[in-house]
């Protein structure tokens, strides 16, 4: 079939356009600051809907990732997600195997001295139990003696330990904590009447209840901010800044309108703590 003289020249016109824009766009990050260049290579945990998670089709979607897909854009880089387990992600950070760390870390003092930590927004824990449950809680100290899960090596179960303590040393019974890999499996152990009740964050409680598989009983709990945690320098000062922009022009409130998270307050976005001190 012939093509006409005017497609062929949209098409290449096309062409050309395309070539001239990735000519123009310059990473703003040197190639020694990524693994392997211009690949921006980040570790994601996707069981944690709405900020990461799979969806029917087996593409990953959340905030997260539409977040770190128009980073990537402002640097000018390629986004690419390892999913993975989270306990193993901050000593294969450290040990080069990727760029960063995208599954919604919590900052501590502690990380702060490991990674560059750039926080993006905040979120806090809520405690929940299966909707059948004839248990009622108002407050963290209502888990005294309870059977309570908890996904392993998280700020979620620090808190909750450090919770658990604090509440031994006042004369109550420990929490009887249960750790599991993923939401999924903490959230068929509750349905299956082995645990009493559950922690989570805010946001994936509430996507939890909204699917009638949780019933929510107290939130906001030791709230803190959630960070993007980098091996190196540079590219956490350009993501940050990258995060500057996408504030000022109002993408990042529409993504954290879509998918429900809670924004930070500030309009600038910088490298929260020190940093590795070797």
């Amino acid at each position: 079939m012939r093509i006409p003289k005017t497609v062929s020249a949209l098409v290449l016109l096309a062409g050309l356009t395309q070539a001239a824009g990735a000519q123009t766009c310059t990473p703003k990050v040197p190639a020694s600051s990524l693994i392997e260049a211009p690949k921006w290579q980040m570790s994601i945990n996707p069981t944690l809907p709405p900020q990461q998670f799979v969806d029917d089709k087996g593409e990953l979607q959340g905030l997260n990732v539409e977040l770190a897909r128009e980073i990537a854009k402002r640097i000018c880089v390629e986004a690419v997600f390892l999913r993975m387990d989270f306990p193993p992600m901050i000593p294969a950070l450290r040990s080069g195997r990727f760029d960063a760390i995208n599954t919604g870390l919590f900052w501590t003092e502690e990380r702060s001295k490991m990674l560059y930590l750039v926080p993006y927004a905040q979120q806090a824990i809520s405690i929940y139990t299966d909707p059948s449950s004839s248990l009622k809680l108002e407050k963290f100290e209502d888990l005294a003696g309870r059977v309570v899960g908890v996904e392993s090596a998280t700020y979620t179960e620090r808190k909750a330990r450090e919770f658990s303590t604090a509440m031994e040393a006042k004369g109550l019974k420990p929490i009887e904590l249960r750790t599991f890999t993923t939401v999924t499996a903490t959230s068929a152990a509750l349905r299956a009447g082995q645990l009493e009740a559950a922690l989570n964050i805010n946001e994936t409680a509430n996507s939890l209840e909204q699917k009638g598989i949780a019933k929510i009983w107290v939130r906001d709990i030791a709230g803190t901010d959630i960070t993007l945690a980098f091996r190196d320098k540079q590219l956490a000062q350009a993501v940050a800044d990258a995060l500057t922009t996408i504030r000022a022009d109002g993408t990042y409130d529409k993504l954290f309108d879509k998918f429900g998270m809670t924004r930070l307050k500030v309009m600038t976005f910088a490298i929260r703590g020190d940093g590795p001190t070797n």
